[in-house]
């Protein structure tokens, strides 16, 4: 019905000639208006039109969203911004902050800006040589240990493998102008473990060492072959055996180790990869035990490291300058940091200004706080809750941790309980 409203009043316009039929339009409006269905509908359209509205400002609009300051460390300077961009790599990208061949970012690229004086680093590849052996690989490398920088040369390096980093000291010979890594390569050979054939990498240079190396203690009744006295050589076949006993051989992963790396110059929170790790293998040897032809039991009689993990190197930022230093000015303890982070990073993004069912970034303070829902650092519910910590409950980030850590301790004991029941229920 509205459709042929407005084609009888476009005839009207442009065709005023036809005078018979000026009063038409009028008449079939008030037809219109008078349709038991057009009041309502067009109620709900005006609606949905405001709804929506509102919608986009409080969840999609830029505008909304405060800006974070972040200080960007690179090429010997420290710039800082105001930005509204989601993560580390939009941020980057808007400033034209080009990352070259070898350049190491940190925190990750993909890693959000949910919070004030968020540090970025970008540390510049340098050019290096790679010393193998007889071959010399050149390549430009920012990583932070010999094994990071082997990996993004593409040269292929195995856990027993050492690398040691040293200054040049001849750059025209060398003709590298600031540092080398050389890579101190360990033998391959071949051992047959009990029945089980496993490779194996070593230093060592005879087959005894190689056995004290890999802690492969043997019995009276064991066998190696050949003599341990014998020098290792690549591709040698050395062979451990038990006599008269039957045994078997399992291969099993070894856990990955991580080491880490505390750094100021990262926020709080923040964290980056410096080094790939990878797990190991150990080879586990069985006496099996036999009645009659069936087996009846089992015991280990060999552990042995087949291929050694790699330990990952992981940075965590420890610099509370921004948003998340007030942990330290509400009461929180440095111990209990890392869970305060953690809960409060998953319920609002460290966003004070946030109530339940925004999302995105870190909305400006409306004036008001919504009567339900979630709101707040740690998602209060309601958020006036918050009042018996300060007046001041709906902006203030301290007066906020104040009252989380006085819910988390007086509900759960600790904000370490706090974050082990959010670990279990995603909620608390």
């Amino acid at each position: 019905m509205r459709g042929k409203t407005k084609r009888y009043q476009a005839h009207y316009y442009f065709k005023p000639r036809r005078s018979s039929r000026l009063q038409l339009p009028d008449v079939r409006l008030h037809k219109a208006a008078r349709h038991p269905f057009a009041v309502p509908a067009v109620t709900l359209f005006g609606l949905f039109l405001v709804t929506a509205g509102v919608y986009l400002l409080l969840h999609r609009q830029p505008d909304m969203i405060n800006p974070n300051v972040v200080v960007i460390s690179h090429d010997g300077q420290k710039q800082i911004v105001s930005s509204k961009e989601p993560t580390v790599g939009a941020l980057l990208t808007k400033l034209d902050l080009k990352l070259g061949e070898g350049d190491v970012v940190e925190p990750a690229l993909t890693t959000p800006i949910q919070q004030d004086d968020f540090r970025i680093n970008i540390y510049r590849a340098v050019p290096i040589e790679i010393v193998d052996g007889g071959h010399k690989t050149f390549a430009l490398s920012a990583g932070a240990t010999e094994r990071a920088v082997a990996a993004q040369a593409g040269v292929t390096v195995y856990p027993e493998d050492r690398l040691t980093e040293k200054p040049v000291t001849d750059f025209v010979a060398s003709g590298s102008v600031t540092q080398e890594v050389e890579i101190d390569r360990a033998t391959p050979v071949n051992v047959n473990l009990y029945g089980a054939p496993v490779m194996m990498r070593t230093h060592a240079a005879t087959v005894g060492g190689l056995l004290a190396e890999r802690k492969i203690k043997l019995k009276p009744q064991d066998t190696v072959k050949p003599d341990p006295s014998t020098p290792i050589a690549a591709g040698a076949q050395i062979a451990v055996i038990r006599n008269g006993l039957s045994t078997l051989t399992l291969q099993q992963d070894v856990p990955m180790p991580t080491q880490t790396v505390m750094d100021n110059t990262l926020a709080y929170g923040t964290s980056a990869v410096r080094q790939q790790g990878a797990p190991g293998k150990q080879a586990v040897t069985y006496q099996i035990n036999t009645q009659n032809g069936v087996e009846v039991g089992r015991t280990v009689i060999q552990t042995t490291i087949i291929q050694p993990p790699v330990a990952q190197v992981v940075v965590m930022g420890t610099n509370l300058s921004g948003i998340k230093g007030d942990m330290a000015l509400a009461g929180i303890a440095p111990s209990e940091y890392q869970y305060a982070d953690y809960i409060i990073s998953h319920e609002s993004g460290w966003c004070p200004t946030k109530a339940q069912g925004q999302y995105g970034g870190c909305p400006a303070y409306a004036g008001y706080v919504p009567s339900y829902g979630g709101y707040g650092l740690c998602q209060s519910t309601p958020g006036s809750k918050m009042a018996s910590a300060g007046a001041d409950w709906a902006t203030n980030p301290v007066t906020q941790l104040k009252w989380c850590t006085g819910y988390a301790r007086g509900r759960y004991g600790s904000w370490y309980a706090a974050y082990s029941h959010w670990l279990s229920y995603h909620n608390w």
